[in-house]
C-alpha cells in the first residue's frame, strides 16, 4: 500500500508540473502543437486503414471471344458456361476461387473478380475499377492470335500506359488462353510477337504530338526495344484453357496478389 501511495503522489507532481509547463506556453504555439499533433495522428491512422483495406479486385480484360467469361465461371464455380455469349455488362462477384472449396480449410478471402466487356464501345468502363484494382489479367485467344495481333497488342498496351497501372504498379497477367487446342500458340510466342508489337506502336505514338496521346505514360527505357520487363509494373505470362478447366497458373497469380 506504501509503495502504491508513493506513486499516486509523484503522479500528481508529474500532473501539476505539466499543468504548469503548459499553461507557460503562450497560446499560439500551444494551438500549433496541438493541430500538429493531431494532423500526425490522422495521418497515421490513415496509413493503417489504408493497409487493412488493401484491394481484393481482379479484372479480367481482353478482346471479345478471347474467353474471359469462360475463364470467370472456371473461377468461380468450376463450369465452362459454354453457352455464354459476348458480355455486353461486366460479370462480377466475389466468393472464393473454385478450387480453393476442397483444398483449403478454415477462411480463405474471397476475391472480387470482374470481367470486363471486351468489346471497344464497353471498354470505358475499364476505367472505372482500375484505380481499385489489385491485379490486372489480360486474356488472349492463342488459337486466334495472329489475326488479332494487332488489336490485343493496342488494348495491353493502354492498360500498361494507364496512370493507376503504373502509379499503382498493378501486377499484369498477359494470359494464353485456349492452349489445350494442337494450334494454339505457345505462350513464349505470344509473349515475344506482343513485344514487337507494341515496340512499333512505342515508336509509332512516339512520332505523334503529346496534345494528342490519350495514354497518360510511355513504355519502355528510350533507346532499347520493348520488353515486358521493362514495365514500371511486373507483366508475367501463363497459359490456361477455361474450357477444360486449366486456370491453376491464374489462380496462383491470383493468390499471390489477393492472400488467402
Amino acid at each position: 500500500m506504501d509503495n502504491l501511495e508513493d506513486l499516486k503522489i509523484v503522479a500528481e507532481q508529474w500532473w501539476k508540473q505539466g499543468i504548469e509547463f503548459v499553461q507557460q506556453i503562450p497560446p499560439p504555439q500551444l494551438y500549433t502543437a496541438i493541430g500538429v499533433l493531431l494532423l500526425a495522428t490522422i495521418w497515421l491512422l490513415s496509413i493503417r486503414l489504408f493497409r487493412r483495406t488493401k484491394s481484393n479486385t481482379v479484372l479480367l480484360c481482353g478482346l471479345s471471344g478471347s474467353g474471359k467469361t469462360t475463364l470467370f465461371f472456371q473461377l468461380r464455380d468450376g463450369s465452362s458456361h459454354q453457352g455464354a455469349v459476348t458480355s455486353m455488362e461486366p460479370n462480377e462477384g466475389s466468393f472464393v476461387l473454385h478450387n480453393e472449396n476442397n483444398t483449403k480449410k478454415g477462411k480463405v478471402k474471397p476475391v472480387h473478380l470482374v470481367d470486363v466487356p471486351g468489346h471497344s464501345r464497353l471498354r470505358s468502363k475499364l476505367e472505372e475499377y482500375l484505380p481499385r484494382a489489385a491485379a490486372v489479367v489480360f486474356v488472349v485467344d492463342a488459337l486466334e492470335f495472329l489475326p488479332n495481333i494487332r488489336a490485343a497488342s493496342e488494348y495491353l498496351y493502354d492498360i500498361l500506359t494507364n496512370a493507376s497501372v503504373v502509379k499503382n504498379k498493378i501486377p499484369v497477367l498477359l494470359c494464353c488462353n485456349k492452349t489445350d487446342k494442337v494450334t494454339a500458340h505457345t505462350k513464349e510466342f505470344i509473349r515475344k510477337q506482343m513485344e514487337k508489337e507494341i515496340e512499333k506502336l512505342r515508336v509509332s505514338r512516339s512520332a505523334i504530338s503529346t496534345a494528342d496521346i490519350a495514354n497518360d505514360f510511355t513504355l519502355g527505357i528510350e533507346g532499347e526495344v520493348f520488353s515486358f520487363s521493362h514495365c514500371q509494373n511486373k507483366v508475367t505470362v501463363a497459359e490456361a484453357s477455361g474450357l477444360t478447366g486449366e486456370t491453376d497458373q491464374v489462380q496462383a497469380f491470383i493468390r499471390e496478389h489477393v492472400k488467402p
